[in-house]
């Protein structure tokens, strides 16, 4: 039971198919009613896909577990209608300071320019965004939650699934012609499916407690190598909404968990970091060990996998939740215009293609992070001390700190949807990779640009407008046009995207750039696009 956080409990609620013992298709079914589970069944909806949503539960997760999420997924959440809520209520920040011993020894600034609606961070309470995701579903009839539904069996078709699944009023089964599996890194439907998870443990472990605690700490990321209450170890310290602060402190693999979990052991660590006179209460408290490993392959059959399901970081750089979703940002479009004949499955495969590559970029940034935190020999342990010495003093040591590479979206570069640049562009909006935010005008009040970008595939113009869509192939590209649709406040359009007179981005449902041009060419967008939706 928390002291600042009332858990709400969902009714079980027994579906007509059940009742009828009749066997429904459904588009899809997801898999876990987590922050991926329900951003997926948000995001299928938008698409305008109905989807039920299947979890074992009645009630969000206990403990506040993941704390920090980054810019580009608040900039997912957004688009799906719930962004916005989750920034007012989570403490934005975006400077972290790294400190040695008793010294600071470095800081950073995670979004050192202004022009983004979104923050670089937010800390924000896993229950508080389950709450928010789930209020946001029930306003959307094409979703439908189902508590207390636990999948317990799953037989693969060619063009469905069949999933039997028990409730309280017994077992039923139901089919779906896409199942998205988002059900965690213990997930049942990956054993069910006999999906390979590889890679490796990492042999220490850490406590995380959350205090309640009146405090006049900035919202900063503060963490700590080698400290002088926590001698040969590190620490962490994160402020949270409603006065609660996350608090890590390394242990060590020879440690006892169930000794560490106790609370007089907490509270002498807590003391021993902020002071013997702090007035705090624990909140919640446990201890934990780490994995970087993934899947073998995010599509089986007619089962997609996503988030903690599909691959695990060390907890260092935020990199989990958030790298979950970012999956489904690619997902749901791809899914709808296979629903609709548009594509072919081909694209449902270009979702592996784009987020294991993404997956291993992550996995490679959180093993880095965690070998230099926690170093597993005496030479290690050297170059990480000489690092952060140097960093005090020179400015050449201060990259190599590694406390975290925090979570940054990994550009699709190599994509087989891309078209691949025929001119020379200067800035980072290369195809492959998510659109940068900038403030405009749009009829005469204040807006930002990705809130007009993730309504199917969108041409971005600049200059003259060549007309106002495309319409090929079952779809329609939607042309928006700086300074005529759209009028560009502060110049940060133009800035970020080069944007000379002429030129033209295709951009891709998830606000991805596809590709781009000095000139609006009708020809090559048609065949950029048709590249984008998995076409030769």
């Amino acid at each position: 039971m928390l002291k600042t956080y009332d858990a709400p409990v969902y009714d079980y609620v027994c579906s007509q198919e059940q009742k009828n013992g009749q066997v429904k298709r459904h588009p899809v079914v997801v898999i876990g009613a987590g922050p991926v589970g329900l951003t997926a069944a948000l995001d299928f909806a938008q698409q305008g896909i109905e989807v039920v949503v299947l979890d074992d539960n009645n009630t969000v997760s206990v403990g506040s577990r993941a704390v920090c999420y980054a810019k580009r997924a608040l900039e997912i959440w957004d688009r799906l209608g719930c962004g916005e809520r989750m920034v007012a209520k989570g403490v934005g920040w975006k400077l972290g300071k790294v400190f040695f011993k008793d010294k600071l020894a470095y800081q950073f600034d995670l979004l050192g320019e202004d022009g983004h609606k979104m923050p670089a961070m937010i800390n924000l309470q896993q229950y508080y965004l389950e709450d928010y995701l789930v209020d946001q579903s029930k306003l959307d009839d094409q979703i439908e939650v189902r508590w207390k539904h636990k999948l317990i069996a799953i037989e693969q078709h060619d063009d469905y699934a069949m999933l039997t699944v028990q409730t309280p009023d017994g077992v039923f089964q139901m089919e779906a012609d896409w199942v998205i599996g988002c059900d965690g890194a213990n997930s049942d439907l990956r054993s069910m499916i006999g999906a390979e998870f590889t890679g490796h443990f990492f042999m220490d472990r850490f406590l995380i407690a959350d205090i309640i605690m009146k405090a006049d700490f900035p919202p900063e990321r503060w963490f700590w190598f080698d400290p002088p209450f926590h001698r040969n170890q590190s620490a962490l310290l994160h402020r949270q909404p409603d006065n609660v602060w996350r608090l890590d402190f390394q242990l060590g693999w020879d440690c006892d968990p169930e000794e560490e979990k106790r609370e007089d052991n907490i509270i002498a660590r807590v003391k021993a970091m902020l002071g013997e006179d702090v007035d705090f209460e624990l909140e919640w408290a446990s201890v934990y060990q780490f994995a970087c490993r993934r899947i073998d392959q995010f599509r089986h059959g007619r089962v997609i996998f996503a988030g903690d399901s599909a691959h695990q970081v060390s907890p260092f750089g935020a990199r989990g939740a958030n790298t979950g979703i970012q999956d489904i940002d690619n997902l749901g479009w791809k899914v709808r215009l296979v629903l609709d004949g548009v594509a072919s499955e081909r694209l449902i495969d270009s979702y592996h293609e784009e987020r294991s590559f993404a997956a291993d970029d992550n996995l490679l940034n959180s093993t880095r992070s965690t070998d230099f935190i926690t170093p597993k020999s005496k030479g290690s342990r050297f170059y990480r001390d000489a690092v952060l010495e140097l960093a005090e003093m020179t400015d050449f040591a201060k990259p190599l700190v590694n406390s975290g590479r925090l979570s940054k979206p990994t550009p699709y570069v190599h994509s087989s949807l891309n078209s691949v640049d025929e001119d020379a562009f200067d800035g980072d909006m290369a195809p492959g990779t998510n659109c940068a935010d900038s403030p405009i005008a749009l009829a005469g009040l204040d807006g930002w640009l990705l809130n007009q970008l993730g309504k199917g595939f969108v041409l971005l113009v600049f200059g003259d407008k060549p007309m106002d869509k495309i319409s090929m192939a079952g779809l329609e590209v939607r042309v928006l046009c700086v300074d005529q649709d759209l009028q560009d406040v502060q110049g940060l359009v133009r800035q970020r995207y080069d944007g000379k007179d002429g030129t033209t981005y295709l951009i891709r449902p998830d606000q991805h750039v596809a590709a781009r041009w000095r000139n609006f060419d009708r020809t090559k967008i048609e065949a950029a696009v048709k590249r984008a939706i998995g076409g030769i």
